[in-house]
C-alpha cells in the first residue's frame, strides 16, 4: 500500500511551529542592541535586537511598555526578558518581550544590592552606631561640587535659616571615576582641619550610574569611620545609595540637609521674646511678694508702738525697695541690650541684597536662553524647508505627474519586468490621479540584450 502522506497547510504549519517554539523555550533573557526601533499610534514598542553576528525581530506590547523606567531608542543596548514565539502571517520568528532593563543599569542594581547586604551584616547600617547632630553648629562642613546646584541650595538654605553659622567647602567631583576617592580624602581633610562640628554629603539627582560615586564601598566606610556627624542629602526624594544608610542622618535632597542642621532664626527670636517676659514677670512677682511682706512688717510695727524701731524699719525698707529696684531695672536693661545686639547681627545677614543679584542673574541667563532658543529654531525651518524641497524633487507623486504610471500585482508587488505577471492575470496601475485595474491580454518579451 502506498505510504500515506501528512501535508500540513501554511497556516497549519506555522502554528505548529509557534506552539513548538513557546513549549521549548520557556521566559528567557536576552541582550542586544535595539535597531529599527518602531512606535505606532497603537501604543506597542517594535524593534530588531542585534548583536554582532545576528538579529531577531521583537515585539513589546502596550500593557507591559508603561513601566519601562527609560525610552528605547536605536543603539540603546538592553537585557529583555521574553518568550519565543512566530509571527504566522508572515512567518517571521520573533520574541514577545515582557520586561525591558538598560544593559548597564541592571548590572549596577546587583552590585548595590551585593554591597549593601555586605556593609549591613558587618554593622554599618546599625542605628547605635550613628552620632548625635548638634543642635547648634558651631561650623558646618559641605562635601560637593563646587560648580553645583547643591552648594547653592545648601548656602540658600543656611542663610535664610541661620546666617551667623561659617560654612566650610570641601570641593569633590560627585560623578565619574575620581569620585569616590576625592569623597574619601575630603573626609580626611575634614577631620584633619577639627574645624566643623556637623558635615554634609550632598548632590543633585540624576542616574544610578551618575550616583555611583555614593554606592561605592570605600564612600561607605569613610562615612562610618567619621569622627564627625556626617548628613547625607544625595540626588532627589526617591533616590537613595549606601551612603544614606552608612550616614548619621539622612535627608531626601541637598535642601533638607541643610535645613536639618540649622536652626530657624525666627523661632530663636521668639524664644528669647520668651524669655524677656519670663523675667518680667518673675521681677513683678519678687516685686508683689516684697510689697506684701512690707505690708506685714508695718502691720507688726503698728501693733508693737516701738517708734524708734518703726523709723529704722521703715528706713531699712525703703532702702530695700530702692536697691530692689534698681537691681531690676538693671537686669531689665541688660537683657534688653543682649536683645537688640543679637537682633542687630541678625540683621546684618540679610540676604536681600544676594537675592537681588540672583535675580539679575537669572535675568541675564533667561535672555540668553531665549536668543539661543530663537537662533536655533530659525537653523531647524531653514534645514526643514530644504529637506522637503529635496523631498518634493525625488517623490515619485511628481513622476506620475509627468504621465508616467505604477503597475503592481493585486498584492502590491511592483512589476519593473514583464517576468513578474502570468497572462489573464489583473494588475493594478497608479496614475497621478486614481488607479485602474487591468487584465493581461498579451505579454511582449523585450528582445534587447
Amino acid at each position: 500500500m502506498p505510504q500515506q502522506r501528512s501535508v500540513y497547510s501554511v497556516s497549519g504549519l506555522n502554528k505548529a511551529v509557534a506552539r513548538l517554539l513557546e513549549q521549548e523555550f520557556a521566559w528567557i533573557w536576552v541582550e542586544g542592541e535595539i535597531s529599527n526601533l518602531a512606535t505606532p499610534a497603537s501604543g506597542h514598542i517594535y524593534f530588531t535586537l542585534k548583536d554582532a553576528n545576528a538579529q531577531v525581530r521583537c515585539a513589546m506590547f502596550r500593557g507591559r511598555n508603561r513601566d519601562l523606567s527609560f525610552r528605547p531608542d536605536n543603539g540603546v543596548q538592553v537585557i529583555v526578558r521574553c518568550k519565543v514565539s512566530l509571527y504566522e502571517v508572515r512567518g517571521d520568528y520573533q520574541l514577545i518581550v515582557d520586561r525591558m532593563e538598560q544593559a548597564g543599569a541592571g548590572e549596577l542594581q546587583r552590585k548595590y544590592e551585593e554591597l549593601k547586604q555586605k556593609l549591613a551584616a558587618e554593622g554599618l547600617f546599625k542605628e547605635d552606631s550613628k552620632q548625635a547632630i548638634p543642635e547648634i553648629p558651631a561650623c558646618i562642613g559641605v562635601i560637593t561640587s563646587r560648580t553645583g546646584a547643591a552648594i547653592r541650595d545648601v548656602l540658600s538654605v543656611i542663610a535664610r535659616r541661620f546666617p551667623s553659622v561659617p560654612v566650610k567647602l570641601f570641593p569633590v567631583p560627585v560623578q565619574g571615576e575620581e569620585s569616590a576617592p576625592a569623597i574619601c580624602r575630603a573626609f580626611e581633610l575634614a577631620q584633619r582641619h577639627a574645624a566643623c562640628d556637623v558635615l554634609l554629603l550632598v548632590r543633585g539627582g540624576g542616574s544610578l550610574e551618575d550616583l555611583w560615586s555614593f554606592n561605592d564601598e570605600a564612600v561607605a566606610r569613610a562615612i562610618f569611620d567619621c569622627s564627625i556627624p556626617v548628613v547625607s542629602g544625595v540626588g532627589h526624594e526617591v533616590d537613595i545609595t549606601i551612603a544614606d544608610f552608612v550616614a548619621d542622618h539622612r535627608a531626601a535632597t541637598p535642601t533638607a540637609a541643610a535645613e536639618s542642621v540649622t536652626p530657624d532664626q525666627q523661632t530663636w527670636m521668639q524664644t528669647l521674646d520668651w524669655y524677656q517676659t519670663r523675667l518680667e514677670q518673675l521681677a513683678q512677682a519678687r516685686l508683689t511678694q516684697l510689697t506684701e511682706r512690707l505690708s506685714w512688717l508695718r502691720t507688726r510695727l503698728s501693733q508693737q508702738h516701738p517708734l524708734t524701731v518703726l523709723r529704722r524699719m521703715r528706713q531699712r525698707v525703703d532702702e530695700l525697695k530702692q536697691r530692689m529696684q534698681l537691681t531690676v531695672s538693671y537686669e531689665l536693661r541688660a537683657a534688653n541690650d543682649r536683645m537688640q545686639h543679637s537682633h542687630t547681627r541678625l540683621m546684618a545677614q540679610s540676604p536681600v541684597i544676594r537675592i537681588r543679584n540672583y535675580e539679575g542673574e537669572i535675568e541675564r541667563l533667561q535672555q540668553q536662553a531665549r536668543f539661543h532658543l530663537i537662533s536655533a529654531l530659525d537653523k531647524r525651518k531653514s534645514h526643514f524647508s530644504n529637506l522637503a524641497s529635496t523631498l518634493n524633487a525625488i517623490s515619485p507623486l511628481q513622476t506620475l505627474s509627468r504621465g508616467y504610471s505604477i503597475t503592481s500585482t493585486l498584492d502590491g508587488q511592483m512589476l519593473t519586468t514583464s517576468d513578474g505577471v502570468a497572462q489573464n492575470e489583473l494588475v493594478q496601475t497608479r496614475l497621478r490621479s486614481g488607479q485602474l485595474i487591468s487584465r493581461i491580454e498579451k505579454i511582449i518579451k523585450d528582445t534587447a540584450t
